[in-house]
């Protein structure tokens, strides 16, 4: 479980950095429109950097800190629903998708397998202070 969220963190870092100092680029590689307003796609990678951040600091005891990971999961779960939404509504162009398979998908049953772990150990944990 450790060693996902340090992958999962690592990725994310990285990935926060490069639409941060890049913001025109994966519409540049997708052949998409670019951005009107790219500081907006900017805070999304800064989230999504953050976010590893977090991964980094769970993955020294993911079952304590299963907030981190259910709350990244969520957004694993609501960022591909919304883009779905988003397509058959004709708002996104289906290359948008792309991202979606390195920063969703892929981490769907790993971040699942941590939490069912977080269940089986007890789920909702509290401290015992």
């Amino acid at each position: 479980m450790g060693t996902v969220l340090k992958v999962a963190a690592i990725y994310n870092v990285i990935w926060g950095l490069w639409v941060g100092l890049f913001p025109n680029h994966f519409f540049e590689l997708t052949g998409m429109a670019l951005p009107t307003h790219p500081t907006i796609w900017q805070g999304m990678g800064m989230v999504i950097g953050v976010y590893g951040i977090g991964y980094w600091l769970a993955s020294y005891a993911p079952i304590r800190h299963w907030p981190i990971v259910f709350v990244g999961f969520l957004g694993k779960i609501f960022g591909p629903a919304g883009f779905v939404l988003n397509y058959l509504l004709g708002k996104l162009p289906g290359a948008f998708g792309y991202m979606l398979i390195t920063n969703d998908l892929i981490w769907w049953i790993p971040f699942a397998g941590i939490l069912l772990a977080v269940h089986r150990a007890g789920w909702p944990l509290r401290d015992a202070e």
